[in-house]
């Protein structure tokens, strides 16, 4: 009856209203966007949305990730490296016919430093900005604290002072429409948003580069991988990205059908929670106090054996992981030396424990100093295939070095929660990273630190001094060679000190129609993904391909799906708070 009461309802008329003529690319989305409003928007969909619709100062190349202009056509350092002067482009207009200047950037960062509703997706870029100007229409001026060296890589968009300016409570559901629809200067413009169901997006006649090949762009959401699998055998859609090995394997060879494998941006991990704590350093959660200490993670390192979930869950589709910056990224990448790394050796871990005192009790389970067994909760998304799989893998190694671990399998929403609060032990995570390294650092610092329970400031919970320490002098550091050093130390820190045990690099494992897009271009160029990129090329590239012919917008069979995920977001509750708190692989 609920089916039937959804189609009857706005979305059966669209099947047929979509069919405007113009070339349509119709991307599945299989992951939520959390806000439209650039300032709010953390998921990778919602942040690859952004970058279609805004333009930043600079933005990573297509060609190699390098700084490239966008609004800025140069910039440069004064020689104490505390003023930075942006030269920004003329002729550019917002689509409704006001000229983009140097002033919406002022506002855009002002904003950022002086709302702190405004700095959820953005803010720790601006922490060390003193102040920033606009002289002139053409000028920017951004004074920092301190030496910074991401000033070319502000991954911020841009937006247009006259509209955002009468915003006054950014976090208003409001922000996630009336602003962001219709009003831009990137290559495509928001011209309808659905929550839950639907982007729609078209192509910017007067974009500065030219306009796209692609008319419009649709994101279209799907309840899982495997219905937008079946939408793109169906030519329902046109593109959808992280399959499963499974899936990547069954499509290749289908006709009218392509695959891409890319060494992706994102790194997968086992967090290990060492002590929750707040900004003012009180405990947080729950936690087992047993993991506080650096030989007990060290020693779950040691228990498991990732290459085997490379293998075995991942289809093979993965890289070796080790450091929070993926390989992906191969300058400021660090890799562990043959004898840091933690192997997997369960008799290397079940030594180290007993070194520490975790003695074994007559059942087999390790007893702290404390008194307490060593009973670990390990938590993952029941929706997710991964955790589902992995997660027995991990409760066997840790049997095998008498750390009792029980499979908490649950909703999204509590996985978030739970990890923001502090309460778990171990669980399943992972983060998109960007080129520039500071982003993912500053997630690990002490600074990150939530202000009150529940926040997702921190990838981890890790407060470390030294680590900070590296951080600072990285960030400050503005000889790539020298930075690149620094980065590495901190890596090495963060390894040896164990709040998260990184897993994997994932394969980017994507599909599209052929016989509707010849051609993609891809980040880095030749070898990268299309989807999710630190940039718009994928889309705002992508080559027709011959006597396709229009693409149709949605197709009922695309309502229906849509609609089904409706269903069953309904049937287990309502729909989903706009609101919510980040999944773990959603983060950017």
């Amino acid at each position: 009856m609920l089916a039937a009461i959804l189609l009857a309802g706005p979305f059966a008329p669209q099947a047929q209203a979509q069919q405007q003529g113009g070339k349509v690319l119709r991307v599945a989305l299989v992951q939520e966007v959390d806000h439209l409003n650039p300032f709010l928007a953390s998921f990778a969909s919602s942040t690859m949305i952004g970058r279609m619709t805004w333009e930043f100062l600079t933005l990573p190349s297509a060609e190699d990730n390098t700084p490239s202009p966008g609004l800025a056509t140069s910039w440069s350092a004064s020689p104490d490296k505390l003023t930075w002067t942006y030269q920004i482009r003329q002729g550019v207009k917002w689509s409704d016919g006001q000229p983009v200047t140097a002033k919406d950037a002022a506002f855009t960062f002002n904003r950022i430093m002086t709302d702190p509703k405004a700095q959820e997706a953005n803010g720790t870029y601006v922490e060390n900005f003193e102040s920033v100007t606009a002289p002139d229409d053409r000028t920017l001026v951004i004074r920092t604290k301190a030496p910074q060296a991401s000033m070319n890589a502000l991954d911020v968009p841009i937006v247009p002072e006259h509209v955002w300016s009468g915003i006054s409570d950014m976090e208003d559901a409001k922000t996630d429409t009336v602003p962001v629809v219709g009003v831009g200067d990137g290559p495509f413009l928001i011209t309808e948003y659905r929550p839950n169901e639907l982007v729609r997006l078209k192509a910017n006649p007067d974009y500065w580069r030219g306009k796209s090949p692609v008319d419009e762009l649709q994101f279209i959401t799907y309840k899982n991988a495997d219905a937008a699998v079946n939408a793109l055998q169906n030519n329902e859609v046109d593109f959808v990205n992280r399959l499963t090995s499974t899936q990547f394997d069954a499509l290749q060879g289908k006709s009218g059908i392509a695959t891409n494998k890319a060494n992706g941006r994102r790194y997968r991990e086992l967090i290990i929670n060492p002590g929750a704590q707040n900004a003012a350093r009180q405990p947080i959660g729950d936690g087992n106090a047993a993991l506080k200490d650096v030989r007990v993670r060290q020693a779950i390192a040691k228990a498991l054996d990732p290459q085997t979930l490379i293998d075995k869950v991942l289809g093979g589709y993965g890289q070796l992981g080790a450091s929070i910056i993926p390989a992906s990224f191969p300058v400021y990448h660090w890799e562990p030396a043959d004898g840091q790394r933690y192997k997997f050796d369960p008799a290397a871990a079940n030594a180290q424990l007993d070194a520490a005192g975790y003695r074994k009790g007559a059942d087999g389970i390790r007893i702290g100093p404390d008194g307490k067994p060593l009973e670990l909760r390990l938590l993952g998304r029941a929706s997710e295939d991964y955790a589902q799989r992995a997660s027995d893998y991990v409760v066997s190694w840790l049997a095998a070095i008498g750390i009792k671990a029980d499979k908490e399998l649950v909703s999204d929403n509590e996985v978030d929660e739970r990890t923001n609060a502090g309460t778990y032990d171990l669980a399943f995570s992972g983060w998109g990273t960007t080129p520039d390294p500071d982003y993912i650092l500053a997630k690990q610092t002490c600074d990150a630190l939530p202000a009150t329970a529940g926040s997702s400031s921190s990838t981890a919970f890790f407060c470390d001094p030294q680590f900070d320490a590296l951080y600072a002098q990285e960030s400050a550091e503005t000889d790539q060679a020298k930075r690149a050093d620094l980065v590495k130390q901190a890596q090495a820190r963060y390894y040896e000190q164990v709040p998260s045990v990184v897993l994997d690099y994932d394969n980017a494992l994507e599909a599209y129609r052929s016989d509707q897009f010849s051609d993609f271009p891809k980040q880095p160029a030749g070898t990268g993904q299309i989807m999710e990129q630190s940039g718009y090329w994928g889309f705002y590239g992508a080559t027709p391909a011959s006597g396709s012919g229009s693409g149709g917008g949605l197709s009922a069979g695309a309502w229906i799906g849509i609609v089904a995920g409706v269903v069953v977001v309904i049937a287990i509750g309502g729909t989903v708070a706009a609101r919510r708190r980040k999944p773990a692989e959603d983060r950017e």
